[in-house]
């Protein structure tokens, strides 16, 4: 090899390794923020939060409808963001080790996270998802 293969090689190593901490210091900041998929999860309101008394008040029935949308699609991106950077995380150390190289356990939470986001996507009926993976020529 090189020298000068072996000082990029080097240099790459340096800067996987610069990356992986930005990217471990973002996921930490994310689990101790409002962000935190729990914290999200965790902001609800009721129906009769809403509502005062017992006349019908459909403005805050929509209201309440709408919020509730809102909160699970901002609980389902915090998940999804979360994920996605554990992911990266990983996808980084597989990166400076060699995917192969890595524990077993890091394998296999890179996989149940691709399946996490998945079904996180499927249940919102994620419509780029579909029209990446679709086959039939059709959108």
């Amino acid at each position: 090899m090189s020298a000068t293969r072996a000082a990029n090689l080097e240099a790459s190593n340096e800067a996987l390794t610069t990356f992986m901490k930005r990217v471990d210091k973002v996921l930490a900041d994310l689990e101790g923020s409002a962000g935190n998929p729990k914290r999200v999860g965790a902001q609800t309101i009721t129906p009769t939060s809403l509502n005062s008394g017992s006349r019908a008040f459909n403005e805050a029935e929509d209201l309440y409808l709408e919020y509730n949308r809102v909160h699970e699609q901002l609980t389902n991106l915090s998940k999804t963001l979360h994920l996605q950077i554990e992911a990266i995380g990983i996808a980084v150390q597989g990166a400076h080790v060699g995917f192969a190289n890595l524990e077993e356990e890091q394998r296999r939470r890179f996989a149940d996270i691709q399946i996490q986001i998945k079904l996180i996507e499927n249940a919102n009926g994620d419509v780029r998802h579909t029209r990446s993976t679709d086959t039939s020529g059709s959108l």
